[in-house]
């Protein structure tokens, strides 16, 4: 039995009613002599007592000569914790070792009413357990003060740098004493955490070490299982039932792998609660208590979640999804097997997985079993086992009982009381599912179609015109018609249809599931074939003169190339114009500017500007004489303001027509623009009227300096 006389006696006296005999290499490894006083960097195990080992580290710093707290007032010890769960957890078992002392704790962490932990902190407290976040933000708010800080300890420091706490770290040790005792927890030790050591622990740090690689989780048996990747939700079940384990744990990489194993293991009858980021703080509390307290048996959990809790008699850890490097797995795995007791961590392998799963076991320096999941007969023996060796079956009966078991083999033999009791044990728990055939490690299965057998042929009304494509009729068929898909055959997908070899067996569940019509989903149905069907006979493409077909759940096709066969042109309009353009009564036939060009502004009839009601500025004609103005084209050397030639024409319709130059109408003279004749400089000549002349499109490749004046 362990002397526990080196220890304060409010110290040991509480180790005693707790009912340790002797103290785990960690924890005695912080009370050596000589790191008294140290700021210590200790790497361990999960499990391994870390939490009353800092407990037992910092008291020497905060007790007084009786062993006891002074009266509370400013804090004078910090421990800061990832995660809600265990910063709650921490608390807990600070209280229990300090009770004696007189210790008076406070919590803050995130999802917690701040104004009742500011009263608790105004109230004062000797030790304050928090997470990163709401710490800072109390530190900020100036409603905790961080100046008589004796001892800062960071829990589980490498989960807090990978949840990025980094920075909210920093703030909080900086804004307490230089001269405090900082002490870093953690299972593994990365380099942020051998960064952060150097930065803000004092020059003489020691760092700890407990425990060898080979050593690492001597308690924990690992096991990993190859499972079909439909089945990972069925192996679990089946995990849960074979085992039958006092209280076991479910880890997944989302919240929403959580929601829905949460949903079917309660649909299962399984007692079960969830813990997740995206739970109240009510919730979880919730949640663990029912753990505690035996109301429920399974948890399904996130890492960040379940980062360091602690849950009695936690004998199985499965990991759903594989975690997502070998310190995670050391991290979930370490729920179990904690302080000596034995747990099982169990890998779900999907094939394409192994590898990785692999990976990270020979990161993690562990062995681990292969095998596969328990199928439903394994399940149903372990089960019968466990029920023949209950120690119930050997008491004595009771005069009560036996009086009772009287009664109940008047009339009865005792297989059908055997039956019975069966019976009724099974009808209180979950029934275990049947597993899929698992295919060999490094080999894809491959179906042999050479010797399909029976068979009856079916025509699909979706065709390549419907975009039918096997990747997702083979799925729609299975899912539809409640077939396997080994019963289903050769896909040939037509034009218009498609064809599908159904197994004879098979039809006649098919036509159960789908009805007399052989409906499926979005309107598709199937035709039973008389036999063969004639591939070379299927249509393979729309008629010439028909106009794309519009059925089918995809929609048509968009003829990217040539003009569209939904809106055909039409050949009664005049002079080529083009039958999508709607042309005011009385306009003009086409342009001037050639054939191919098209009419993109409206024009009268004899060339001229718009009617009065027009705005000039957003609908101009190609002769507009300002537009001929922007242009860059050579000047003649004539007077300012005069371009040779008028302007060009724009770059705006198709490449295939050239744009050609109007002829001048009988409107022109010699002195308009269209003649490309000078008219004089209107700016310094005010005076000087420009000439009315028929409209002409834009002209050059620049914007006019300003809007056209509205024409009288």
């Amino acid at each position: 039995m362990q002397d526990f006389s080196s220890l304060p006696s409010t110290l040991s006296a509480a180790l005693l009613r707790k009912g340790y005999s002797d103290l785990t290499p960690v924890q005695a490894a912080v009370l050596d002599e000589a790191l008294s006083g140290k700021d210590l960097l200790v790497s361990a195990q999960t499990g391994s007592g870390k939490t009353v080992g800092f407990g037992l580290a910092i008291a020497q710093d905060l007790l007084d000569e009786e062993g006891r707290f002074g009266r509370p007032a400013t804090p004078i010890a910090v421990i800061i914790a990832p995660t809600r769960e265990l910063a709650l957890q921490v608390r807990r078992e600070f209280d229990w070792l300090f009770a004696d002392a007189g210790i008076v704790t406070t919590s803050a962490v995130g999802g917690m009413d701040m104004r009742t932990e500011r009263r608790a902190l105004e109230r004062g407290a000797h030790v304050v357990v928090a997470t990163p976040g709401r710490l800072r933000d109390h530190a900020m708010r100036e409603v905790i003060d961080l100046s008589a800080v004796q001892a800062v300890v960071l829990d589980e420091a490498d989960e807090m740098l990978d949840m990025g706490f980094a920075e909210d770290l920093e703030f909080i040790l900086d804004q307490t004493p230089e001269d405090r005792r900082t002490l870093m927890f953690s299972a593994t030790v990365p380099k942020g955490i051998t960064k952060l050591a150097q930065t803000y622990q004092k020059d003489d740090a020691e760092r700890l070490k407990i425990g060898s690689a080979e050593a690492q989780h001597a308690d924990i048996s690992y096991s990993a299982l190859n499972v079909a990747p439909s089945d990972i939700e069925k192996a679990i079940i089946n995990l849960l039932c074979y085992h039958d384990a006092h209280t076991a744990i479910v880890f997944a990489n989302t919240r929403t792998m959580v929601a829905r194993l949460t949903a079917k293991l309660s649909n299962r009858g399984f007692r079960v609660v969830s813990l997740s980021g995206e739970l109240s703080q009510a919730e979880r509390s919730n949640a663990m208590q029912a753990l505690r307290d035996g109301r429920a048996n399974v948890c399904v959990a996130t890492d960040v979640a379940a980062r360091g809790i602690d849950l009695p008699g936690l004998e199985l850890v499965i990991h759903a999804d594989l975690p997502s490097n070998s310190e995670t797995l050391l991290h979930r795995s370490g729920r179990t097997g904690r302080a000596g007791r034995k747990g099982q961590s169990i890998l779900i392998v999907p094939g394409r997985f192994r590898s990785k799963a692999q990976r990270l076991l020979k990161g993690a320096k562990l062995d681990a079993a292969w095998g596969a999941a328990p199928s439903a007969e394994e399940v149903l023996e372990r089960e019968e086992a466990r029920i023949i060796a209950d120690p119930a079956l050997l008491e004595p009966l009771t005069t009560e009982e036996a009086s009772f078991a009287e009664k109940l083999l008047e009339g009865r033999t005792p297989d059908q009381i055997a039956a019975a009791y069966l019976r009724l044990h099974r009808e209180h728990r979950s029934a275990p599912e049947i597993l899929g055939a698992v295919p060999e490690p490094g080999k894809r299965p491959t179906a042999d179609r050479s010797d399909f057998g029976p068979s009856t042929w079916f025509s699909l009304s979706l065709g390549r015109k419907h975009r039918a494509e096997p990747r997702w009729l083979l799925p729609m068929l299975c899912r539809n018609a409640g077939l396997d898909k080994s019963a289903i055959g050769a896909i040939r997908v037509q034009y218009q249809e498609t064809f599908v070899e159904i197994s004879s067996a098979a039809v006649d569940k098919m036509k159960q599931e789908l009805g007399a019509e052989l409906s499926l989903e979005q309107g598709a149905r199937l035709t039973e074939l008389p036999g063969v069907p004639d591939f070379s006979a299927s249509p393979t493409g729309p008629a010439p003169d028909a106009p794309w077909s519009k059925d089918g759940p995809k929609g048509p096709k968009k003829h990217k190339d040539g003009p569209s066969k939904y809106k055909p042109r039409s050949t009664d309009t005049e002079d080529g114009a083009k039958p999508w353009k709607k042309k005011p009564k009385g306009a003009a036939k086409t342009s001037e500017a050639g054939e191919g060009e098209k009419p993109w502004k409206k024009k009268s009839k004899d060339g001229a500007k718009s009617s009065e009601g027009d705005k000039p500025w957003k609908k101009k004609s190609k002769d507009d004489p300002k537009a001929a103005g922007k242009g860059k084209g050579k000047r003649d050397g004539g007077p300012k303001g005069d371009f040779a030639g008028g302007s060009k024409d724009a770059k705006r319709g198709p490449k295939s027509a050239k744009p050609k130059k109007a002829a001048p109408s009988a409107a022109d003279t010699s002195t308009s623009f269209r003649a490309g004749k000078g008219q004089g400089n209107f700016k310094k000549n005010p005076g000087t009227k420009r000439p009315a002349g028929p409209a002409k499109g834009k002209g050059g490749e620049a914007r006019p300096t300003r809007k056209p004046s509205k024409p009288s």
